[in-house]
Formats: C-alpha cells, sequence, structure tokens
C-alpha cells in the first residue's frame, strides 16, 4: 500500500493524537448544531464559530496528521523535522477552543485563539516548505501540495487580521476580507489539497492505473488561477476578476469530477466496502454544493448558500476524510504493530481491523442526516434540521466507537468485534 520507509515514517504516537483530536471535535461540532438558533445567516457569529469549529478542529487537524505520513510519500523526502508534529496539533486545540467560543461568548478570545492558531500552522508549514528544498521530481501532486500550502498562509495571514477586528482592536475588514478567507482556506488549502493527494489514494485504495490524467491537471491549475484571481480582486477591488474567479472554481470541479469517474470506471477492485459508499456520497455532495453555488449567484436565496456550504463542508470535506480514515488508520496501526511479525507470525489483514457493522451504521446514520440537514437549510425548515443533527450524533457513536476500534487493534488482546 503506502511506499513508507521506516526511516522516514513518522512514529504512531505522534499521528495518533491527531485523529482522536480530530474525531472529538467532529462529535462536538455534530453536536453544537443543537445550538444553533432557529434563524440564522452565512454571516452570524454561531455559524462563523461552528464552522471554525469543524473546519480547524476536525478537517484541518486530520489533515496535518495525515500528511506528517503522507509528505515523505508524495514528495519522496524525509521531513525537515518530524518532531514539530508534537507541537501542532496541541496548539492546534488550543486555538480552535478559544476561537469557536470566542466568537458567540468573547469576542477578544477570537485574536488571541487566532493567534495560537497561526502559531501552530506556521510550525506545519515550516516543516513542509522546509522539507520541500530537498524534492526532485515535482509531480502533479507535489505541486498541489506546495501551491496550497502557500494559499494556506496566505489564509492564515488574513484570517488573523480579521480576528483582530472582530476583537475590537484594528485589523482586516471583515466584509471585504472574509470571501479572500474563505476561498483561500476552504478552496485553495482543502480543496487544492485533496485534489492533489487524491491522485495518490484514489487510485491506490480501488487499483486504478494507466488512467489520463489531463482532467485533474486542468481542475488544479483552474483552481489555483481562480483563487489567486479572488484574491487579486479584494486587493484592487475589482468585480470583473471576483466573478471570473468565481467561474473558474466551478468549472475547475467539473473537470475534477471528470477525473474521479475516470478513475471510478477504471478501477480494478469492485467492491463498494465503507470507503468506496463514503466518497459516493462525498463526491455527490460536491455535485450538489456546486449546483446550489451556481443557482445561488442569479437568485441570491440564502437557503441556496447555506445547503451549498453544508454539502461542501459536511458531505464532501466530512465524507471523504472518514472514508479515508476507514483506509488510512488501519494501515497506520498495522505498520507500528504488525509489520515488524510479517514472516514471524500470522498478522490481520486490513479490512479485518475495521468493525464493518459499526462502520455501516456510522455510514447510514450518517448520509440520511447529512442529506435532511441540506434539504431542511434550503427550505428553512428548522425543525428537520435538527432531526438531521439527531441522526448525524447517533452516527458519531458509531464513528468514534469505530475509531478507537482501530486505533486499539493489536494492542490489546482483549479488543473484540
Amino acid at each position: 500500500m503506502f511506499n513508507v520507509s521506516r526511516d522516514f515514517a513518522p512514529p504512531f504516537k505522534m499521528i495518533s493524537p491527531y485523529f482522536i483530536v480530530g474525531t472529538i471535535f467532529y462529535i462536538v461540532s455534530v453536536a453544537s448544531l443543537f445550538f444553533l438558533p432557529d434563524k440564522f445567516s452565512s454571516s452570524s457569529v454561531e455559524v462563523l464559530s461552528w464552522v471554525h469549529l469543524f473546519l480547524l478542529g476536525f478537517v484541518m487537524m486530520v489533515i496535518f496528521g495525515a500528511m506528517a505520513q503522507l509528505v515523505p510519500v508524495v514528495l519522496e523526502v524525509g521531513h525537515f523535522s518530524v518532531d514539530f508534529f508534537y507541537l501542532i496539533w496541541p496548539l492546534l486545540f488550543i486555538g480552535t477552543g478559544m476561537m469557536a467560543y470566542g466568537f458567540v461568548k468573547a469576542p477578544f478570545l477570537v485574536a488571541f485563539g487566532g493567534l495560537v492558531v497561526v502559531v501552530s500552522m506556521s510550525i506545519f508549514l515550516a516543516d513542509l516548505f522546509l522539507t520541500l528544498k530537498k524534492v526532485e521530481h515535482f509531480s502533479l501532486t507535489v505541486k498541489s501540495v506546495i501551491v496550497s500550502n502557500i494559499f494556506l498562509a496566505l489564509g492564515i495571514i488574513v484570517g488573523f487580521l480579521m480576528s483582530l477586528n472582530f476583537a475590537g482592536a484594528k485589523g482586516a475588514d471583515i466584509a471585504v476580507w472574509l470571501p479572500a478567507h474563505a476561498f483561500l482556506v476552504a478552496g485553495g488549502y482543502v480543496t487544492l489539497t485533496i485534489i492533489g493527494i487524491s491522485m495518490v489514494l484514489l487510485p491506490m485504495f480501488s487499483l486504478a492505473h494507466g488512467f489520463d490524467e489531463k482532467p485533474v491537471t486542468v481542475s488544479f491549475y483552474l483552481m489555483s488561477g481562480a483563487i489567486f484571481l479572488l484574491f487579486i480582486s479584494v486587493l484592487l477591488g475589482s468585480v470583473f476578476f471576483k466573478w471570473v474567479s468565481i467561474v473558474l472554481v466551478f468549472v475547475s470541479v467539473v473537470f475534477y469530477l471528470k477525473q474521479v469517474w475516470i478513475i471510478y470506471k477504471g478501477r480494478v477492485r469492485k467492491e463498494n466496502d465503507i470507503w468506496a459508499k463514503s466518497l459516493f456520497v462525498g463526491y455527490g455532495s460536491l455535485l450538489t454544493a456546486l449546483i446550489f453555488g451556481v443557482l445561488y449567484l442569479p437568485f441570491r436565496y440564502e437557503g441556496l448558500l447555506l445547503s451549498a456550504g453544508w454539502f461542501m463542508f459536511v458531505g464532501f470535506f466530512g465524507f471523504l476524510i472518514i472514508g479515508h480514515l476507514y483506509k488510512i488508520v488501519p494501515f497506520l496501526v498495522w505498520f507500528e504493530r504488525f509489520s515488524p511479525l510479517v514472516g514471524k507470525e500470522k498478522v490481520p489483514m486490513l479490512h479485518e481491523m475495521i468493525p464493518k457493522k459499526a462502520a455501516d451504521w456510522e455510514f447510514r446514520f450518517a448520509s440520511v442526516g447529512m442529506a435532511l440537514g441540506g434539504f431542511s437549510l434550503l427550505t428553512g425548515t428548522m425543525a428537520l434540521f435538527k432531526v438531521g443533527a439527531f441522526l448525524m450524533l447517533i452516527s458519531c457513536v458509531f464513528f468514534g466507537y469505530s475509531m478507537w476500534f482501530m486505533l486499539a487493534y493489536g494492542k490489546s488482546k482483549k479488543v473484540e468485534k
């Protein structure tokens, strides 16, 4: 599976906290849906708090943990200093908590939390860019890592300046810079990272080879250009550049979905396991978010924007990350605890390290709850939104158990399905 040398691979005790804390943040973010007011907008403080809780605490936490392992695979060199990863997750944990609480209860904490988050991500970026100095082969995936992390650097700077303004100090105008911050982080970093890394993970997990990579190449350059143009549009106050960037984002997503379809059609592994089913929902959510986003532009109906954001964050980011955790975590556990035993005694298969029934129930409750949540935001039916949130909260019980089962596998003989 992963071609990882033990000289490059970070110790498991370094990576596991990212997945544990990320899981906790996911559960907390789902539970916090019940505390959203009956009527809210995309710019309300409760929504800002939830977005940062979900994006920083869950999405970014898990991505950083995964990148600790994937950077040596993608870049084919060891980390500049893998010990940096002992510092990143505690700081990100503290900073995210301060920001999420600060948005709704204590605005001054937003700036302090933002500073802690900046320090955490700066450590991550320092290791990454110093590691990149040793890279000799620049594939599309390597380019996506470089560009996405440049956008992350810009995004956290803009975000911190806005946090100063929110806390009452002199900083960036939130009304002006919020779209740029959102595009830089969600589109420039998270989406570009997914586009690049998926060209490693999707073919590997589906056993697809020899496919045409032109669509994803076009998608990468269009998305990169779109995010850059949007940033420039804010600097210059150009409405034209803003609209061009939005169009480019939509076209980029279409090309990326075309690439995913090509890989799917050419896969050797036909089994629709929990990973494959999670990706079906994830990419379906991305397509839904794209359609709703397009419809929002002429109609300006707030429900379309809220629903598009929901399907993008909870549907696309959420299901893709959780689906890949069912692949990545068992491998990392197997690599740490069982790879030294190969040839000496019987070792488990990776699929045996996943609690299949719990994972299936997690998927069922989460997919239905997510769909109900998106539909309720579209129609403004908040009672239905609570039903969706409740179903997702039930899914969290199964997800939490699944993560515990996979992380503890082989650590104790008492661990059983």
